[in-house]
């Protein structure tokens, strides 16, 4: 929404306004869910190619985060992320500010593959761009094309991997004129092996160590666009605490790798990990063993999480089943290990709550404090 011009409405939260979902933005997780299941058993079939190359895949990697393959004294991981709709919010607030917040939006874009690269227990070690625009035009903004190549390179720094090289194509007719779709792919070593983290050893008495996000990341984007049509003044909107609605989205993805690769030199290694993105808290079920996952401590809110869910009407289940609710990441460790892994996420910079444990039962997870629960029904990944 680029019109900051007040309406009558002083909340989004008003009668005349009904709730507002993920799925009333146009994002229906239903019918995209089905494709990648089709999509993944197809690829399972073309596994075996790699022994014509001497090398095996690990099965239990499909349908994880990041696909993860044999080479002999190590394994390799990759994934490629499209970091979606958060360019739009930032471009409106472009024009609303006259402020670029396209290193912001590097981050954001790296992070999406990382922080997938990482579930599985990789190091990454290279990541690729792809920048495609809506016309060469785009890439004539000096200030936007210098700050993405700069928020890219610290992000690089950040997590300590190298910037391979990429791809800028000028996609006219595809990509809308005066837009851009970022994605980024990155490519990880595991090792040594016991690195390895597809939950094989996953099992009742884990704990579950949660990892705060700097607000919504890069997941619920569509909604929060949604929102913005509704508040009286757009992105310009307080939401409660000085900052801009528009501001506050554009806080940039939190990096978890430099917590992870912390971890392994302390010789822990988690027994599984999800990142907290699209589907909210649901993606804390992602493997397929039958589990129950118990969370007995909700960490804070984000600030501009709280202002969604309040506005946007969402109840409990819709909002943690939704967006990451001020937890981006999730590790399963042996309990024994939990307050340590939070100590050095906090020394980090990142808070983190031992929330939960891993018990036998039905495969579910239990958010005590809140009274909600999803079954394996609300999350159809594989």
């Amino acid at each position: 929404m680029t019109d900051a011009t007040p309406n009558n409405a002083s909340s989004a939260s008003n009668a005349s306004n009904a709730p507002l979902t993920y799925d009333q933005a146009g994002v229906n997780y239903d019918l995209i869910d089905p494709l990648k299941v089709a999509a993944q058993r197809a690829a399972a079939q073309t596994g075996a190619h790699l022994a014509s190359h001497g090398f095996s895949e690990v099965l239990a990697s499909r349908g994880e985060s990041a696909y993860v393959v044999d080479v002999g004294p190590m394994y390799l991981a990759s994934i490629v992320e499209c970091l979606g709709t958060k360019t739009l919010v930032a471009d409106d607030m472009a024009k609303l500010t006259g402020k670029s917040y396209y290193d912001g939006i590097a981050q954001d874009t790296i992070a999406m593959a990382v922080n997938d690269l990482i579930t599985v227990g990789a190091t990454p070690l290279v990541v690729q761009a792809y920048w495609a625009a809506g016309g060469s035009d785009w890439f004539g903004d000096k200030v936007r094309a210098n700050a993405l190549v700069a928020g890219w390179k610290k992000a690089c720094e950040v997590c300590n991997v190298a910037w391979g090289g990429g791809e800028t194509p000028a996609l006219a007719g595809i990509v809308a004129d005066g837009r851009v779709d970022l994605a980024a792919s990155c490519t990880g070593i595991i090792s040594p092996k016991t690195r390895l983290s597809v939950g094989d050893d996953l099992q009742a008495g884990d704990a579950i160590v949660l990892l705060a996000s700097s607000g919504i990341h890069a997941n619920g984007l569509s909604l929060a666009r949604k929102l913005a049509e509704r508040l009286p003044q757009g992105y310009l909107t307080d939401i409660g605490n000085g900052q801009s609605y528009g501001e506050a989205l554009l806080a940039p993805t939190t990096l978890y790798s430099p917590v992870t690769e912390a971890l392994a030199q302390e010789g822990i290694h988690p027994h599984y990990c999800a990142n907290v993105t699209g589907h909210g808290w649901r993606k804390l079920l992602r493997h397929p063993k039958q589990l129950t996952y118990r969370i007995t401590q909700v960490p804070p809110k984000t600030p501009v999480l709280a202002f969604m869910q309040k506005e946007c009407g969402l109840d409990d289940h819709e909002a943690y089943g939704t967006l990451n609710m001020g937890a981006g990441f999730a590790l399963y460790v042996a309990a024994e290990q939990a307050e340590r892994v939070v100590a050095v996420s906090k020394a980090l910079g990142i808070d983190a709550w031992v929330a939960g444990r891993v018990e036998d039962g039905p495969k579910q997870v239990l958010i005590e404090p809140l009274n909600v629960a999803y079954g394996a029904e609300e999350l159809q990944l594989r």
